[in-house]
């Protein structure tokens, strides 16, 4: 990896039991600082090359770089580690059940060694800005699909991460409240973080001029102004 690179994927390939591979051959750098919308049809592979990029699966070809690190060597106890300046924002978004959402957003930085009162006192001005600063102490159950999305959200922000990972983070929202967490992400970008952000809805890639990765027929091509060409 060149200094600037965050990823490098090189030969990278997925397939399943049945032996369809899902994408194959992939050779893709991204740079620090860049901001990328990561789009496809349904069942093209985007939650699976997330997924590989933060270790939750396995490619069955190629190399994976992040941070420097050749991912396919990381034990299960180098993950902490490795995933401590990664945010994640996942589809089912992974609330913890018997906490608050204001402890939810706290705990990634309260374990990374902040004061508990700091943590949550940054997690509070996250969930106003994300219009849940009523409903602080509310466990999960008591909020609507949207509402959880925005609390996984605030927290995978909260930490400031070197890169954001986000799986249709604003699949369960209507477009203003999209456009709105968008404006996050923006800030988020401004201070340095590598953004790659799945998604489906195209008022959202529309409305922000962020170049695209596209997967499609196993291949990954970036679209930056109309222009689209297989990325390498």
């Amino acid at each position: 990896m060149t200094p600037k690179e965050i990823i490098r994927l090189e030969h990278l390939g997925l397939r399943y039991s049945d032996d369809r591979f899902i994408f194959f051959d992939i050779t893709c750098s991204i740079n620090a600082g860049e901001f990328y919308f990561l789009t496809g049809k349904s069942g093209a592979g985007k939650t699976s090359l997330l997924k590989i990029l933060y270790k939750d699966i396995q490619p069955t070809l190629g190399f994976v770089h992040v941070f420097g690190y050749s991912i396919g060597e990381l034990s299960r106890s180098d993950l902490p580690v490795f995933r401590q300046h990664i945010g994640l924002i996942f589809q089912d978004c992974r609330l913890i059940p018997t906490l608050s959402i204001v402890d939810n957003v706290a705990l990634s930085i309260h374990i990374g060694g902040s004061q508990y009162r700091r943590s949550c006192s940054y997690a509070k001005e996250l969930l106003d800005w994300v219009g849940l600063g009523d409903c602080l102490n509310s466990l999960p159950d008591a909020l609507s699909d949207g509402q959880k999305q925005r609390v996984a959200i605030a927290r995978a922000v909260v930490k400031r991460p070197a890169l954001l990972l986000a799986d249709e983070p604003t699949g369960n929202l209507d477009n203003e409240n999209a456009f709105r967490l968008m404006a996050l992400f923006q800030e988020l970008h401004k201070m340095g973080t590598t953004v790659v952000l799945a998604t489906h809805n195209n008022e959202l890639v529309k409305g922000f001029q962020y170049p695209q990765l596209i997967l499609k027929d196993g291949s990954l091509f970036v679209n930056d102004n109309g222009f689209i060409k297989k990325k390498a």
